[in-house]
Order: structure tokens, then sequence, then C-alpha cells
């Protein structure tokens, strides 16, 4: 079976995505107006940095696909993480507009008139923005590309933040503050979007602690090359997009000679390597 390069699925879920939001975008804005709803103007201004987020995607995927070179000697991966983070605080932006604009309408006693455009309008986000999401998913696992996710999360906020204005449109003839109201229950949950998203593009940046799996096989393949159990401590993993760099310390017995001691370092690095596609750079301590 031919294996797909990874870039490939971010390119595409890139491109579908950016042509299916800017759609929803023009659809949703024009039924908000027609209906005089700031939760549906809202949600459509969510759709629309959905197009844009699409974009980031699609410039980080181009940087992180350029190779190495004397400035980056790990290459371009961690543009990667950069345009997730972009993504998270244009969230945060609309977020904060949206829940002063709730409020706003609140205070004024502003109402919204839902009719069957509405209804039709947020049903089509809905199952649109959910076979998105599911979309983004299938490429993220195939890929592993973290701005994958944090897309595929923007999305499902999108069709939740639908779904909530549905809800809402079987009270809002009822009650003049439902538009207000779920104008900001909408910006909540891009709030909180937007946090998963910084959160998860962060860490990898700041560096993170190697997993339990990860140390469990480390101890396994240094034991099955060395014949013996193995101290593997001090491990330290720098992540690049898909490329990684891995360095740890391994306990030897002392009478190995210098070359010993190199030959078998080499042989775990590359059992590393094909195993699990990781850069590793081993030192060797002597057992007391």
């Amino acid at each position: 079976m031919i294996q797909r390069d990874p870039d490939t699925y971010l390119l595409q879920e890139g491109r579908w995505s950016l042509a299916a939001n800017l759609l929803l975008f023009a659809v949703k804005f024009w039924a908000g107006l027609v209906s005089a709803s700031a939760a549906m103007i809202a949600d459509a201004w969510h759709t629309l940095s959905d197009s844009l987020s699409s974009l980031i995607v699609l410039a980080g995927a181009g940087i992180a696909r350029k190779k190495a070179d004397k400035e980056h000697p790990f290459g371009h991966g961690r543009a990667e993480l950069i345009a997730a983070l972009f993504v998270g605080m244009l969230l945060a932006f609309i977020a904060f507009e949206f829940f002063l604009e709730g409020v706003a309408r609140i205070r004024e006693h502003r109402s919204a008139d839902y009719g069957f455009i509405a209804v039709l309008v947020t049903l089509i986000s809905l199952i649109g923005k959910e076979a998105l999401t599911q979309y983004a998913l299938f490429c993220y696992r195939k890929s592993g590309y973290l701005s994958l996710k944090a897309d595929a999360w923007h999305h499902r906020s999108d069709a939740l933040s639908s779904l909530v204005i549905l809800v809402g449109i079987l009270i809002g003839r009822c009650v003049w503050w439902a538009d207000g109201v779920l104008t900001i229950l909408v910006s909540l949950m891009i709030a909180w979007t937007a946090v998963h998203i910084l959160r998860e593009g962060i860490r990898p940046l700041l560096g993170e602690a190697p997993d339990k799996e990860l140390l469990t096989y480390l101890s396994d393949v240094c034991r099955r090359m060395t014949g013996s159990s193995a101290n593997v401590h001090h491990v330290h993993l720098h992540r690049y997009g898909k490329h990684m760099e891995l360095t740890f310390h391994v306990l030897l017995p002392p009478d190995y000679s210098l070359r010993q001691a190199h030959e078998l370092a080499t042989r775990i690095e590359k059992q590393i390597k094909s195993e699990r596609r990781i850069e590793a750079t081993i030192h060797i301590e002597p057992k007391e």
C-alpha cells in the first residue's frame, strides 16, 4: 500500500476548509442580516475565522516543508506549531469581541427576528461544519500535524455554536433576550476552543517531558542491543514538527573499550531511527 506524504493531508484539508468556510460565511452572514441576529452574525464571523485559520494552516504547511538550512539545522517543522498559535489567538480575539456584543444587546434590550431562513441556514452550517471536523480529524490522525487538530476543534466549535443558535431559535420568539444570551454563549465556546488550541501549541514549544511509553521503549531497545538491563536516564526530547531529536544517557560495563561503547551506541541510535524515526544521540556512562 502506498504511504502518502503527511504534508498532503495538511494541504488538502486546508484547501477544502478554505473553500467550504468562505461559502458558509457568505450564507450565514446574509441570514444574520435578514433576521437581525447578532448571534448568527457572530457565528458567521466565527466561520470566516475558520477561513483565516485555514490560510494560516496552509502557510504553516508551506514553511514547515522547507528543508533544514544553516539558520535552521533541525528544519522548519515548528512553523506548524506557530500556525496553530495564530489560530488560537485569532479565536480569542473573536470571542472577546462577541462577548461584548452580547452584553450590549442585553443592556439595550435588542432582539432578533428568527424565521425559516435562519433555521435552514443554521442546519446547513451544523451539518457542514461537523463534516469538516471529521475530515480534519481524519487528516490529523494520518499526518500527526497539530495545526490540523486545531483546525478540527475550530470547526467543531463552529458546529456547536450553530447547535446553540438552533436551540435558541426555538425559544427566541418567546423571550427578547435570547439573542444576546446566545451571543455570549457562542463567544464563551469560542474562547474555550482558543484556550485549548493555545495550550496544545505552547506545550511543545516550551518543551515537554518524555512520556512513559517512550521511556519504556528506550529501556527495552537498549536491553535488546546490550543483552543486559540498561539504566536509561537524563532523557530529553525536542520536537521540530515531524522531526524529533532525542538525547539520553546509558550505563555500560566499565570494561568496555571506547570503540565498543561507540559502536554499541551507534547501533542503538540506528535502531531508534529505524523504528521511531527519531534522531538519537547517546551519552555513555560506566557502571559503578
